[in-house]
């Protein structure tokens, strides 16, 4: 079946209203015992829109999602359009800190949240950082114990008003392609996370895209394992499937046991992932018991795959459409392979420009040559506005006439196929999460006993990449463990450094800046001498 996205339905609420009128009887969601059609998930977002209202949030303003992959989820997104707000998703990896970060910034006047995610209060932690949020006036707590100061799921519903849906459905009419949808942070080589704007029609033009790409459907059953507070599971998860009328199956933590499980009972034909999805499931001793014969659709990307993997994925998984895609926080996806590329291609290459990208490789001295290593630079329809309150860091990384520095090194291949070759950033990506080095380094040099820190990505057979510190330390933590065991409480756990090496001093140039391929170098030696 078609979508439902046209050039005039370029908004959040106009797809949504769209899709419940051409599938108003379609599931649209199946969350647990959650089960919404297209036509009552459009009635529930305009009630979470019109209790925003009544909670005095006016169009512009910032509203925050700081959950785990569900039903409520979804609702809150679509409803915060319909009012004229703006999403800021918040990594549920996080910890207070860098969610108050976040929540300060952008100076979120709601938080939609739970308290009951693996073992983690939300609210609790980010209370216990002490940080005041002048602008946050609603907390809306959609699972587990309600704290003082909150509102429940249910409890914040009521606040609407026929009088606040009205408003809301003025608020939709006016809204348009260029107002601002989402903002996305995302970390650059200065450590300082980054708001990433973007626009209604921009965001949407990833959803648009993703359908075309994959050819999803209102036929499909798509496993959500992509986090939503991500690119990928926010913008080619949630709102493709709005865009064609597919079904949402929500996956809160990546477990191969329970998606095998969920494959065989709720006929999943659609389930994107990391490399380690598929080897998880590849891998996994029981497999051959559960039914995955209606999987049709695999994207990955996000990191190296081996072509071994994509070779086992097309002989032994049902799937009749692999795709490997290149796509960022600041232009959505860029770049991907097309269904009838080889196992080759897919592994090693990330594709060719998407329709409406324009793609260069520029080197030192303007355009690199043909076959040569040089910046990946792009344009394209669903490019960021630019970076919030931050001028300065927009003019480095956008030209006034629309081309993006990816910070990414590239080739393009004889086939005119994009193959990422390093990171100007210095990058890393650990079981599919983007890791910035220097945002990792800012955090440990605020340990106490740590005066200088250096981190870099080393290889790792389960997660692709995990990050790597040279510490210079003083009199604290006397060693590796301490350290580390002092970081799983300050970051994500994905940032977390696998491997802590305590040295006197780091290798500096001339300039006194940090010489990490002399790091990676002593890495590797390190690697060799374990392994000898």
């Amino acid at each position: 079946m078609n979508g439902v996205v046209g050039g005039s339905r370029a908004t959040i609420p106009a797809i949504a209203a769209a899709a419940a009128d051409q599938f108003p009887e379609r599931i649209a969601i199946e969350d647990g015992t959650t089960r919404l059609t297209y036509a009552e998930l459009l009635g529930e977002a305009r009630t979470f829109g019109a209790a925003l209202v009544a909670s005095g949030v006016e169009p512009g303003d910032r509203v925050a999602v700081w959950a785990f992959n569900c039903a409520e989820w979804v609702v809150a997104l679509l409803g915060l359009s319909q009012a004229g707000a703006v999403i800021v998703p918040i990594n549920t990896r996080f910890k207070g800190g860098e969610a108050a970060d976040l929540l300060t910034r952008s100076r979120a006047r709601a938080l939609v949240t739970v308290t009951d995610f693996l073992d983690t209060d939300y609210v609790a932690m980010l209370r216990a950082t002490g940080v005041a949020l002048p602008d946050l006036d609603t907390i809306v707590v959609s699972s587990g114990p309600v704290p003082s100061g909150a509102q429940s799921w249910e409890g914040f519903m009521a606040r609407a008003s026929p009088s606040g849906r009205a408003l809301v459905d003025r608020r939709c009419s006016e809204l348009g392609p260029d107002d601002h949808s989402d903002i996305l942070f995302t970390s650059g080589t200065t450590g300082v996370p980054k708001g990433v704007v973007m626009t209604h029609s921009r965001t949407l033009c990833v959803a648009v895209d993703w359908v075309a790409m994959t050819g999803l459907c209102a036929d499909d059953r798509y496993l959500m394992v992509n986090p939503y507070f991500h690119m990928f599971g926010l913008k080619a998860g949630i709102l493709a499937c709005v865009a064609s009328g597919a079904t949402m199956l929500p996956e809160p933590v990546f477990d191969v046991d329970r998606i095998l499980e969920r494959v065989d009972r709720d006929q999943v034909t659609v389930l994107p992932g990391p490399p380690t999805l598929y080897q998880a499931m590849l891998d996994h001793p029981e497999r051959a018991r559960h039914r995955l014969s209606t999987l049709r659709v695999a994207v990955t990307g996000a990191a190296d795959i081996p072509v071994e993997l994509v070779h086992r994925v097309l002989d032994e998984l049902p799937f009749s459409t692999v795709v490997t895609g290149y796509g960022l926080t600041e232009a959505g996806t860029a770049a991907a392979t097309a269904p009838e590329d080889d196992a080759e291609t897919i592994a090693t290459t990330v594709g060719r420009p998407r329709p409406g990208f324009e793609l260069r490789i520029v080197g030192d001295e303007g355009d690199a040559t043909a076959g040569g290593p040089g910046e990946v630079v792009l344009r394209g329809g669903s490019v960021m506005v630019g970076y919030l309150d931050d001028p300065e860091a927009t003019g480095i990384t956008l030209s006034s006439d629309g081309w993006l520095r990816t910070g990414d090194i590239g080739v393009i291949d004889g086939a005119g196929c994009l193959r990422i070759v390093g990171r100007v950033k210095d990058m890393f990506i650990v079981g599919g999460f983007n890791a910035y080095p220097a945002e990792i380094e800012n955090i440990l040099l605020r340990c106490p006993d740590i005066q200088q820190a250096a981190v870099i990505g080393v290889p790792d057979d389960r997660l692709g990449e995990v990050g790597m510190a040279f510490v210079v330390t003083g009199s604290g933590p006397s060693s590796s463990s301490e350290i580390i065991e002092w970081c799983r409480g300050q970051m994500a756990n994905y940032k977390v450094p696998r491997v802590v090496e305590i040295v006197d001093e780091l290798p500096v140039n001339a300039t006194g800046k940090v010489m990490k391929d002399v790091l990676r170098q002593r890495a590797v030696d390190r690697r060799s001498e374990v392994s000898s």
